[in-house]
């Protein structure tokens, strides 16, 4: 169902492409987090928390339990989420110009702190472990998560003209930790991923999982049994 990138790219070369409006021969877009619509780089993630869901219920576990789930430091994903939104889907990025990567990096500072505040919570220590993954790509890469334009111009992409996490590389640092996996284009929001984000979204399913069947940090009016709604 997902597909590999082809092995020039873990050389870190690639033909021209026009779709990459550049002529040099060894250029390397990286992922893109503005435009075309709704997709985004982490929308792979969506699925494995969808799949769960639809697995809790039908093996009776329990929405509302959602609901109940807490978790320490919850402020700092919330912000680190707004920072991205603000780079991402504003003039902000724009604005702070080579700046705009670093704040990225520290975004994700934000939420990989309360995410390793969490690892009790079943499920998020794959969900740390994967961020940690796809950071450590980030900063080796100087702010960007490198993949493949080929890819991208397959899915009907192409690089933005404002900011969007997309700039020209040379070199492919980690490469295995980059964006080497692509769903299918008849997926809808396909886009590219990282062994990082399936790290993410098998760790996320299995704290949706676990919440609904009433494992994990879960709180709760006094007196009422967990699951239930109070009178």
């Amino acid at each position: 169902m997902f597909c590999p990138r082809s092995g020039s790219y873990s050389r870190g070369t690639f033909p021209c492409n026009e779709l990459r409006g550049t002529g040099a021969s060894w250029d390397l877009w990286v992922r893109s987090r503005r435009g075309c619509g709704t997709q985004d780089a982490r929308v792979f993630i969506l699925y494995p928390v969808l799949i769960a869901l639809v697995v809790g219920v039908v093996t009776g576990g329990r929405l509302a339990r959602l609901g109940q789930l807490r978790l320490a430091w919850a402020p700092l994903i919330a912000l680190g989420m707004v920072v991205q939104l603000l780079l991402f889907s504003s003039p902000v990025g724009n604005a702070l110009g080579d700046a705009a990567p670093w704040a990225y990096v520290g975004s994700n500072i934000l939420v990989l702190g309360a995410v390793a505040a969490n690892l009790a919570t079943p499920g998020l220590w794959l969900v740390c472990l994967g961020g940690i993954s796809n950071f450590v790509a980030i900063v080796a890469n100087a702010g960007y998560m490198p993949v493949n334009p080929d890819t991208l111009a397959e899915m009907g992409r192409v690089a933005k003209v404002d900011y969007s996490n997309s700039a020209p590389r040379d070199v492919v640092v980690l490469f295995p930790l980059t964006d080497i996996f692509a769903m299918p284009a008849w997926v809808p929001l396909a886009n590219v991923f990282s062994v990082g984000d399936v790290l993410i979204g098998v760790g996320a399913a299995i704290a949706v999982l676990a919440a609904m069947h009433g494992r994990g940090p879960l709180v709760v009016a006094p007196g009422v049994p967990i699951g239930d709604e109070p009178a």
